[in-house]
């Protein structure tokens, strides 16, 4: 497990070499606020605990379904509707933030907008064959571990990697 760690930890500092250019726009731009769902499942065979990314629609990149807010819905309502239009899952979002992390936002005119991410965990009980993006991403549950080597920001690796000491404490 060690070695898996050590390699996820690599990638950071890629990912922080490719902000270098961006400071000026970390800086000057306002933060914008997005809401996300990390959602899991404990399997009824073992009690394998097991989290849900996703792929981005743009690169391919391996997230957590988020959204921008939206209208008369509270964070964790959105991170909610999120997880059902981007991986197809329904279940209890809780109220209270997990955690946060941030990211550089590509944005339709190809600017790039400093983002925050607000982190809800979402009980998966539901999965649904039908749904929004369905075709225009790819899903897979996997451990924390595998999770926190495959996504790219540092503070959601850190997020995984706090879900996976809780699990076994």
């Amino acid at each position: 497990m060690c070695g898996a760690l050590k390699k996820s930890w690599k990638k950071p500092a890629a990912f922080l070499s490719e902000l270098a250019p961006f400071t000026g726009t970390l800086f000057k731009e306002r933060m914008r606020e997005q809401f996300a769902a990390l959602c899991y499942r404990v399997r009824a065979e073992g009690s394998i605990f097991e989290v849900l990314l996703v792929t981005s629609r743009d690169s391919g990149r391996w997230i957590i379904p988020k959204g921008w807010p939206m209208a008369g819905k509270k964070p964790h309502e959105v991170a909610a509707i999120e997880a059902f239009e981007e991986a197809g899952v329904r279940g209890k979002a809780r109220k209270k933030p997990l955690g946060y992390f941030t990211y550089l936002k590509m944005l339709d005119n190809g600017q790039r907008a400093p983002c925050c991410v607000q982190v809800h965990l979402l009980d998966v009980k539901e999965s649904c064959d039908v749904f929004r993006e369905k075709g225009q991403r790819l899903s897979e549950w996997v451990s924390c571990v595998e999770a926190a080597r495959r996504v790219r920001e540092p503070e959601l690796k850190g997020i995984f990697l706090s879900m996976q000491r809780a699990m076994l404490s």
